[in-house]
């Protein structure tokens, strides 16, 4: 099972960037999902006087989600596809919030050090070559104690959820890439969810990384066993 990564993924991104919110539009709950999961950091207060970081923003989907829970927040969006950046940047946004170009495991050298008071990643981990590093480097930019919430397609290991997946990408993900002359693309976010963690799997991961309070709380509709929201709190003092 061939999955992309690194430059090569980020180059297929860039290429289908332009028709990428078509895409998303067409998933039922996509926008609604998002909005959940940014909601379950928990942030009082419209997130005022925070610094925040959305890893992974693409075309600003999760940015607008994060935006909408934490209105007052200084958000830090950051992604490794310049097509995608330049979407999301070309939309109307307040002043609080800020692109970066970076991959997930260069934040600090690319001027995202924080520390950042919480951190949201929608589709990003099982985009990565090594979800481990990433989680060293994503805990190394919060704040001790700093809030997490991960929204990623994690099935949860039954037979069931996996054929829902491949029955929505047959019918859905796979036509709308072929006609969009990214199929690769599309042949790689269906199969990198067949390949990655379960849900249990990543929140064990989390735990290994160091994050503590880990849970894994579902998504509703047809995502139901199939994309869950992962929240977590960063290490109250720093690792030596």
């Amino acid at each position: 099972m061939t999955v992309m990564h690194g430059g090569e993924l980020a180059s297929a991104f860039d290429h289908a960037a332009t028709l990428y919110d078509r895409l998303v539009a067409a998933n039922p709950g996509y926008h609604a999902h998002l909005r959940r999961s940014a909601r379950r950091l928990g942030l009082h207060a419209g997130g005022g006087g925070m610094r925040l970081l959305d890893l992974g923003c693409g075309t600003g989907a999760s940015t607008a989600a994060l935006l909408t829970a934490a209105p007052r927040a200084r958000i830090t969006a950051v992604d490794s596809s310049a097509g995608m950046l330049q979407v999301a940047a070309g939309k109307r946004w307040g002043p609080g919030v800020t692109f970066l170009h970076a991959p997930a495991e260069r934040l600090a050298e690319a001027g995202a050090a924080g520390p950042f008071d919480a951190v949201f990643a929608a589709y990003l981990f099982r985009n990565v070559a090594d979800p481990d590093l990433v989680l060293d480097r994503v805990r190394d930019t919060m704040a001790p104690g700093g809030r997490i919430a991960v929204h990623e397609y994690t099935l949860s290991g039954r037979t069931r959820h996996r054929a829902v997946w491949t029955a929505v990408c047959r019918g859905l993900l796979l036509p709308v890439g072929q006609l969009a002359g990214d199929r690769p693309l599309y042949e790689h976010l269906w199969r990198s969810v067949l390949a990655f963690d379960t849900a249990d799997a990543f929140a064990a991961r989390m735990r290994g990384a160091g994050f503590t309070h880990v849970r894994v709380l579902p998504l509703p509709g047809w995502q139901t066993g199939v994309a869950h929201t992962f929240v977590a709190r960063a290490p109250a003092g720093r690792r030596v």
